[in-house]
């Protein structure tokens, strides 16, 4: 790296492991709203510095090139809705666990909308940067959620769906009131969806999963 690339030192920068997580913090923030807003190609990382508040020296200095970071903030925006059922194993409830998925789906597609959007853009483009991940790290990750899902069928804890299909039902369930925030607003006449009006949609696809899938809550098993 010659002088003139070396990253420049900003305000507070000290050059420790705190300064580099908030500057890669405010760096993948600034990516999300540039790349969602003109996409890969109309995106550029002078424009994403500016938005970060940094220089362009200190983007390409933490996330390498407009690919890396690119293909980083898909994978964080993956990694972040499916975090919920890393840690899941046969021994959990259910119901339980799919709905405090759909709940925090919800939750982290209304917080990061442009994310959501950037993600479904990429696949609708065939997803050219992500194919690599898709045919490894996350089908990986898909199977070994399935394999707990058909568990809890055979203990007779759900019915026996494709767990693979539900999975997919469970994204894109969730994941179309930021996709397609413009035509559930000029539907429903809204100009922006409020906290009941997402309880409320949490509350109907958590009923309509669950109950497709054959789901009963704990309590409901034991009355029965």
């Amino acid at each position: 790296m010659t002088q003139r690339d070396a990253p420049v030192r900003t305000r507070g920068d000290s050059g420790n492991g705190a300064t580099r997580e908030r500057n890669e913090r405010e760096i993948l923030a600034a990516a999300e709203r540039v790349f969602a807003r003109h996409g890969y190609r109309g995106a550029s990382l002078q424009d994403i510095a500016e938005q970060a508040g940094l220089p362009k020296s200190n983007v390409l200095y933490y996330m390498g090139s407009k690919r890396g970071l690119y293909i980083r903030l898909l994978e964080r925006m993956m990694a972040r809705w499916n975090a919920l059922l890393d840690d899941i194993s046969v021994e959990d409830d259910p119901a339980e666990v799919l709905e405090a998925f759909i709940r925090s789906k919800m939750e982290l597609s209304r917080r990061h909308p442009e994310g959501s959007r950037l993600f479904a853009a990429e696949i609708l483009g065939g997803a050219p940067f992500l194919q690599e991940y898709l045919s490894g790290e996350l089908r990986d990750w898909v199977q070994a959620r399935a394999r707990i899902f058909e568990q809890w069928a055979e203990r007779g804890l759900m019915d026996p769906v494709d767990p693979v299909w539900l999975i997919f039902l469970i994204w894109s369930a969730t994941q179309h009131y930021a996709d397609f925030e413009a035509q559930v607003l000029g539907i429903t006449g809204k100009e922006t969806l409020s906290d009941a009006d997402v309880e409320r949609i949490t509350a109907f696809l958590t009923q309509v999963i669950l109950k497709g899938c054959g789901v009963r809550s704990r309590d409901d098993r034991v009355a029965s």
